[in-house]
């Protein structure tokens, strides 16, 4: 229900390195990343509201008479009370912030959320820190606000939570209809739309990974946004015809099995060719077993991913989220690990990271169409093996010029729709490099 926070610089939220130099904030003592951050400016967040409050209340002897663990606890709450002090610092601001609903009545029906909270945010804040001016109410209040409303911001190691006040209006849809990025240094947020909305169409998004199935999706949005979804692909056993939850049955040749009812979690499934009914129980427990069975396997093991869809896949049907997750792995490993390069690819290893991507993209233009960012990196993976081979068999003498002219200008046509989409991340997102590196790839190949 909630991820471990790590300790991060509260100029700029980056994680610091291991071994690295411990600098300080000259005003609170709180640990930052550089005297020199582009967070520490005097209309940056910290210095707007934290830094004064927590030198006044002397936190930092706290931070010197904790463990590690007590320490990361400790920047749990930094946020709600970062939205705390807007009251006074901000009246418009705070005003804004509580217009979204922290849902404290569902919430308050989680006793292992509610409580942790009221030890780990609302204690330490009042208690620890000496904030009693401040209410529990409120502090639950901001608590609520942040877990229903927050958006992911950031890029690996600098990632944090975020409050927009226009974007959390947006519906949830698990086939939303705009996709949103944030710029690396401001984290400002951009949303755009994904494909052409009709007139009345609301506006969709998605708090659930478009490539789960609907029982994941669902329990990650009753856990982590306190609601249950009820959108078009949830209430659809095939999730709109993808069958991303589809098992393989075991009794006949063609069927596969899927729940009776999507929108009950304790619903039985069936085989829709024959009468095979499997309880939504056993398939929990087959489901945990494979996602078991594929951590163990290493992010980088090529051989080991190859043979779980292989295995997996007499179980599975070849469009399961479990297979997605790692036909998406390995159609950027190919190609990018040491063994797998791409001058150390046979042909046939090449066709296989044709077909995966292919794989992929058929799902995703079901269920993400348009501009979106996993559609656009997965037609930059797949334009490499199209134009190998391209080269390979026109050298071969296997197909003529004629023929190598088509498939040079389909894969200009793919690296351009790649580029386009991509190119509409901020600048410094992985995504906006490998729109330039599309961009040099169409240069490279000039005219065909």
């Amino acid at each position: 229900m909630w991820d471990e926070t790590e300790p991060v610089c509260l100029g700029c939220h980056s994680a610091f390195k291991s071994g690295s130099v411990v600098y300080r904030c000259e005003i609170c003592n709180w640990r930052i990343c550089s005297p020199s951050c582009h967070g520490l400016a005097p209309a940056g967040t910290h210095r707007q509201l934290e830094c004064i409050p927590l030198r006044d209340k002397a936190v930092y002897k706290h931070l010197q008479t904790s463990t590690a663990a007590q320490v990361k606890l400790m920047y749990e709450a930094i946020l709600t009370l970062r939205c705390m002090l807007l009251k006074t610092v901000d009246r418009p601001q705070y005003d804004r912030l509580l217009g979204m609903d922290p849902l404290n009545d569902v919430r308050q029906q989680i006793p292992k959320l509610w409580n942790r909270n009221q030890k780990e945010i609302v204690e330490r804040i009042r208690n620890q820190w000496g904030f009693a001016e401040y209410s529990e109410l409120e502090l639950h209040t901001i608590c609520g606000i942040i877990e229903v409303n927050a958006f992911e911001v950031g890029q690996e190691p600098t990632k944090a939570r975020a409050l927009f006040p226009e974007a959390y209006l947006l519906m949830h849809d698990c086939t939303p209809n705009t996709g949103h990025t944030d710029a690396p240094q401001t984290h400002h947020l951009t949303v755009r739309v994904l494909r052409d909305v009709k007139a009345g169409e609301p506006l969709t998004l998605t708090y659930a990974h478009i490539l789960q199935g609907t029982l994941k999706r669902r329990q990650h949005l009753r856990e982590e946004k306190f609601f249950s979804c009820n959108c078009r692909r949830c209430t659809d056993p095939s999730e709109l015809g993808t069958n991303c939850s589809a098992l393989r049955c075991t009794r006949c040749p063609r069927g596969h099995i899927l729940p009776t009812d999507p929108l009950n979690p304790e619903a039985a499934w069936h085989c829709r060719q024959c009468s095979t009914v499997m309880s939504c129980e056993a398939v929990i427990l087959l489901l945990e077993q494979l996602s078991q069975q594929l951590e163990t396997i290493g992010g980088n093991d090529v051989d080991g991913l190859e043979t779980f869809l292989r295995v997996q896949g007499a179980v599975l049907h070849d469009n399961h989220y479990l297979l997605l997750s790692v036909k998406h792995s390995l159609c950027e490993l190919y190609g990018k690990i040491e063994g797998f390069l791409i001058p150390q690819l046979s042909r046939e290893q090449l066709k296989r990271k044709e077909t995966l991507c292919r794989d992929l993209l058929e799902v995703v233009d079901q269920l993400e169409p348009g501009l979106s960012r996993l559609r656009g990196t997965i037609m930059y993976e797949m334009h490499v093996p199209l134009l190998i081979e391209a080269g390979q068999l026109f050298q071969g003498g296997v197909i003529q010029r004629a023929e190598l002219r088509r498939r040079l200008k389909e894969v200009q046509r793919i690296l351009k729709e790649s580029e386009r989409i991509l190119a509409l991340e901020p600048e410094g997102t992985p995504e906006h490099g490998i729109a330039e590196a599309a961009r040099d790839a169409l240069k490279n190949m000039g005219d065909v």
